[in-house]
């Protein structure tokens, strides 16, 4: 690849279903102490797409609906989530609900029967994700680091791959790379690395592998000043694509001199 090949493979945007991105971070609104908190990381991360938890606002509590009425959303693409779905069922009638309040046909899928690790179902994303599909969604599903899974859900017409890091909120960064590495290396749409993801070196380490981009949440909204996180991951991001596209060199067994040993004199 030449230095211009890489300038253009550097400024070319995210695409996720024909619509164009330049962030590459997308952020959660979970967990923050605060609106004030939560607007201030969004500004200070630069993501253009915030996902929701529907399910988890009580629409006739305004402090839980405050979520949707204190963001801006004409700067965001709203990415409306199905989190506390323990059924593929329960999944698309989150998704319909959103179609039904004109928030967004874009939806983030997550079908998580277990309460303690949170870890996605197989069999019920795949499933939910093919139900909305056929119902006209923009479907992005959060799975586990499965590459056949990933294949089948590509394979299924999904606008992107949503791969765990690690179990949601556990900051464990990405204690195993090479699944995901195996996932970006067969993917034909975009690979989002989702959950798990603790700091801005985790992403960094994200976009190294090539992923195309990374959703923070927790990381970022339990930080001590949320903002500053926000803009240490955006640079995180940043940092580890210009790494990927670059081109890092091979791991070696041993040692390589770092000058020429040539004309050394002895």
């Amino acid at each position: 690849m030449t230095i211009d090949d890489r300038s253009e493979q550097l400024n070319k945007p995210l695409t996720i279903a024909g619509k164009e991105f330049t962030s590459r971070l997308i952020l959660g609104t979970g967990k923050y102490r605060n609106s004030e908190e939560m607007n201030a990381a969004f500004e200070a991360s630069g993501t253009q797409m915030i996902t929701v938890a529907l399910r988890r606002i009580d629409f006739d509590d305004p402090k839980s609906r405050s979520v949707l009425e204190d963001v801006d959303w004409k700067k965001y693409q709203i990415l409306p989530n199905t989190a506390g779905a323990t059924t593929p069922e329960e999944a698309v009638r989150v998704a319909r609900l959103s179609r039904s309040l004109g928030l967004s046909d874009w939806i983030k899928v997550e079908v998580q029967p277990d309460p303690k690790y949170l870890l996605p179902d197989p069999v019920g994303t795949y499933e939910a994700s093919k139900m909305m599909i056929e119902e006209g969604f923009t479907v992005l599903p959060y799975m586990n680091a499965d590459p056949v899974l990933a294949f089948r859900l590509q394979e299924l017409g999904c606008a992107t791959v949503m791969p765990a890091a690690s179990p949601i909120g556990s900051g464990q960064g990405i204690p195993d790379y090479r699944l995901i590495q195996v996932i970006v290396e067969q993917a034909e749409v975009p690979v989002i690395v989702d959950a798990g993801i603790g700091a801005p070196s985790d992403a960094a380490l994200a976009m190294e592998l090539g992923a195309d981009a990374c959703l923070i949440n927790t990381a970022i909204a339990q930080a001590e000043n949320p903002a500053l996180m926000a803009q240490a991951m955006k640079k995180g991001v940043e940092a580890g694509r210009e790494a990927f596209i670059a081109g890092r060199i091979p791991r070696k067994a041993y040692a390589s001199a770092s000058s020429p040993i040539e004309g050394v004199v002895r």
